[in-house]
């Protein structure tokens, strides 16, 4: 090949900074047939700068000037895998400014700042790509971007985090509780040292924002996103969830109704059958429905150094062909709509309810009349373990509004004979 190279720069050199070094170092000899002339890292932006090298081997590469990097004008990609809001947005915006066109990982600030980094690069005509801000490996932006655009989609179901998703496993698996699974997480690297974002809800979330405004054709952001982690979820939920023919995950689900968008992360429970149910330790999932494709699912690992490496590198082959045919910019923002977002009071559910009530005649029938009383219909009333005078029970309810049930939860904790509402899990 005599084509001039196409100059790229790594903004980064953490995990997934290291993973995307070392894919494109594996690619090297395949990038001249892939998109049509070399690929080369020329800088790579770090702190440390002693570490770095130590890490790649290349003085030549390392630099802690980023300004360096905007001036080149032989650098047509930045690989933006900072994380974190700042500087990592500043980073983005003057890369763009500047002519080039970015890749980045960056879920945080892309589920804050998504819709004005797109028109960042709309305006300068430039590609913008974040395929491995969601579900690491796994193809899905793309798809939803592209593949599924013939869709009317209406609903995207997923799991999304793996560290909640090996907790949730080993729980149901070894009958393990909370504490001791996030233990063995944390032990086995699979989760951080302050495990908040993932335990909570919060990265998953980020997540669902992203793939719900692009799915939907309309901005959702993080804030818009109801989230509920997995801390208060125990043995004994995971015990009652099996004898009712259930697998507990911890879901990131968005749909689109004629009243709106509703998107949400929370534990629930869901049929053992489910394709979901099976996804099991650190591996990731989407489920998608839409009404010319019916249900599709994208499965594989979620995260990891080269997994998500993987989806970086795909991004920037992308552009690069873009770049090779002078064609970037072709597809940026999708959302063209302004739907409205739904208050998680208003969504409609199914709920299991674990109580510990008095073990006396009329409990049962008090606890039916709240219910009744508040609009929201009984499936099921399960009474299965007494200690001394307290007695568990376990409802099932129908599908109603979240308002209604919430409004009997009020009602039940101001009520002596309910000494405990145990456990409150969504139902599929």
């Amino acid at each position: 090949m005599n084509q001039k190279p196409i100059e790229v720069a790594i903004l980064g050199l953490g995990t997934v900074g290291m993973g995307v070094y070392k894919v494109l170092q594996m690619q090297k000899d395949e990038m001249p047939y892939k998109i049509g002339t070399e690929l080369k890292v020329k800088k790579v932006l770090v702190r440390n700068v002693e570490k770095a090298i130590k890490k790649i081997g290349d003085e030549s590469l390392v630099t802690n000037d980023f300004q360096s990097i905007l001036e080149d004008p032989d650098i047509k990609i930045v690989i933006e895998v900072m994380g974190g809001m700042e500087p990592a947005k500043t980073y983005i915006m003057e890369s763009l400014k500047a002519g080039k066109n970015v890749v980045s990982a960056n879920k945080d600030l892309i589920a804050m700042c998504g819709g004005e980094l797109l028109d960042a690069a709309k305006d300068q005509k430039l590609d913008f790509l974040f395929e491995a801000a969601v579900a690491g490996g796994i193809p899905i932006i793309r798809p939803l971007k592209q593949c599924l655009q013939g869709n009317h989609l209406t609903e995207i179901m997923g799991i999304v985090n793996g560290t909640t998703n090996f907790i949730l496993s080993k729980m149901t698996q070894e009958g393990m509780e909370f504490e001791d699974a996030l233990a063995l997480a944390t032990k086995l690297g699979y989760a951080e040292a302050d495990p908040t974002a993932d335990i909570e809800g919060l990265d998953a979330g980020r997540k669902v924002a992203i793939m719900a405004s692009i799915a939907f054709n309309s901005r959702v952001t993080f804030p818009d996103v109801y989230t509920e982690g997995i801390t208060k979820i125990t043995a004994t939920d995971i015990r009652y969830a099996k004898e009712m023919g259930c697998h507990i995950k911890l879901l990131g689900i968005a749909r689109n109704t004629e009243a709106g968008i509703e998107v949400s992360v929370h534990p629930i429970l869901i049929p053992s059958n489910h394709p979901l149910a099976t996804v099991n330790d650190s591996f990731n999932a989407v489920f998608v429905h839409g009404d010319a494709i019916d249900d599709a699912m994208f499965y594989g690992r979620g995260a990891g150094e080269l997994p998500t490496a993987s989806a970086v590198v795909g991004d920037v082959i992308d552009i690069a062909r873009n770049v090779q045919y002078n064609c970037t910019g072709r597809i940026n923002c999708t959302c063209y709509k302004n739907l409205p977002i739904k208050k998680m009071e208003e969504t409609v559910n199914k709920y299991f309810l674990r109580m510990q009530v008095e073990d006396r005649c009329g409990v049962l029938a008090n606890v039916a009349s709240v219910f009744g009383n508040n609009n929201v219909s009984i499936a099921q009333m399960i009474q299965k373990t007494r200690n001394g005078e307290t007695a568990e029970i376990v409802v099932i309810t129908d599908a109603v509004q979240e308002k209604h049930f919430n409004d009997s939860l009020t009602i039940f904790k101001g009520m002596s004979i309910i000494k405990e509402i145990s456990a409150m899990i969504r139902v599929y």
